[in-house]
């Protein structure tokens, strides 16, 4: 019985020091960071794109959810020219804001990559979670590309997809 309540004390003690981490999906990267001046150019045309996420999808039946993880890459594929976005904002499934991550311009340099990360605990966005990134478009520059890559590896089960942006502006 001794050895018993020893064990029982070690795993409770164990337990209990597991420091509890904030989400990145709440506590993005700084993009105040990031803050870009847009430049006095007329050709610069507004541009929007929409990009589908999944924090969660459907498993055996509408009643059984797996949680994912989700990586948000923001890609300027341009090899020489910066571009620059102009807010990031997140809706759940019903359409309904969750956050915004920028508001205001950004710049991303030549090839560069930025993510956002939804973690897998993170449901805030459901089965239909959706991006709406604002860019500005210089008909000189190629387009940016919007990409959704949703993971979940537990036991021996791996499962992975992507969704692209589709620009609607």
């Amino acid at each position: 019985m001794r050895n018993f309540l020893l064990f029982v004390a070690g795993i409770f003690l164990l337990i209990s020091c597991d420091e509890k981490k904030p989400m990145s999906s709440i506590n993005p990267i700084n993009w105040e960071k990031r803050r870009a001046e847009i430049p006095k150019n007329d050709s610069l045309q507004v541009a929007k794109t929409y990009l589908g996420i999944y924090s969660e999808i459907y498993s055996t039946s509408e009643h059984l959810t797996h949680d994912l993880t989700v990586t948000v890459s923001l890609r300027n594929t341009s090899e020489t020219d910066p571009i620059l976005l102009t807010k990031g904002a997140y809706y759940d499934t019903s359409g309904k804001p969750i956050r915004t991550y920028f508001d205001f311009p950004i710049m991303l340099r030549p090839l560069e990559t930025v993510e956002i990360i939804i973690e897998e605990g993170d449901k805030t966005g459901g089965t239909g979670g959706n991006f709406i990134f604002d860019w500005l478009d210089d008909s000189a520059v190629t387009d940016p590309i919007f990409e959704g890559i949703m993971i979940s590896t537990r036991g021996t089960q791996g499962l992975s997809f992507t969704s692209i942006g589709k620009r609607i502006k």
